[in-house]
């Protein structure tokens, strides 16, 4: 089963968030999802370009590529860095053009989990679904090396920040939270990964899914 049928993602704006693995991620539906209507790709913090798309930094360049292109990326140029941060429509007309919008939401230092301060992650009003990513690389990592807001992770899941990042720990802190409507957990590539993934699934109420986007296998937990 494709990976946007697997994620339930619907038309409209869908906003993935958490950790390691987002940007593969929306790259990866947008492909998918390119076979089934114009899908847009962009941010509400900052993320790089995709480099094997086009990718409009201006309203024009926007109206201009929506004409010509089924999947494209959109965002304001953030300058000295490479990277695109909001685009220059606002969501809601985004919405109105593109079938799906895919929003990465959030960074994570490219850590594989996340905690969050107050101010993030910045979700549009209009999304119609929140995906939290997990990378399974952070499972019997100690929180100070496997998590982006090491201290606050800790916090939240009850421990030192020295402590090993385990199932029920990750639970702990994506339930404290409560910003997701299902979990993705990304780099599900051996069979501890699996049995990590499975423990996580059986402590969360909402749907979790596993897979490698590297290797493009996934499995409901």
């Amino acid at each position: 089963m494709p990976l946007q049928e697997l994620l339930d993602i619907r038309p409209g704006v869908t906003a993935v968030l958490g950790g390691g693995g987002k940007t593969t991620l929306l790259r990866t539906l947008g492909e998918e999802l390119a076979q089934r209507g114009r899908v847009l790709l962009c941010t509400t913090t900052k993320i790089y370009p995709f480099p094997d798309l086009p990718c409009a930094r201006t309203a024009e360049e926007l109206d201009d590529l929506a004409r010509r292109h089924r999947l494209l990326c959109t965002g304001t140029e953030v300058p000295g860095t490479g990277k695109l941060t909001v685009p220059t429509y606002p969501m809601a007309a985004l919405a109105a053009r593109f079938d799906y919008v895919l929003v990465e939401a959030d960074g994570s230092a490219q850590r594989p989990m996340k905690a969050h301060a107050p101010h993030e992650p910045v979700i549009p009003a209009e999304a119609n679904q929140r995906i939290l990513v997990v990378g399974a690389s952070g499972f019997g990592r100690p929180i100070l090396r496997a998590a982006h807001r090491p201290e606050r992770y800790a916090a939240l899941a009850k421990a030192s920040v020295e402590d090993a990042v385990t199932p029920e720990r990750a639970a702990a802190v994506l339930r404290s939270e409560g910003l997701h409507d299902r979990i993705y957990v990304n780099q599900v590539e051996t069979r501890q990964a699996r049995e990590d993934a499975g423990e996580l699934a059986k402590r969360l109420a909402c749907p979790v899914l596993a897979g490698s986007l590297r290797e493009g296998r996934y499995a409901v937990c």
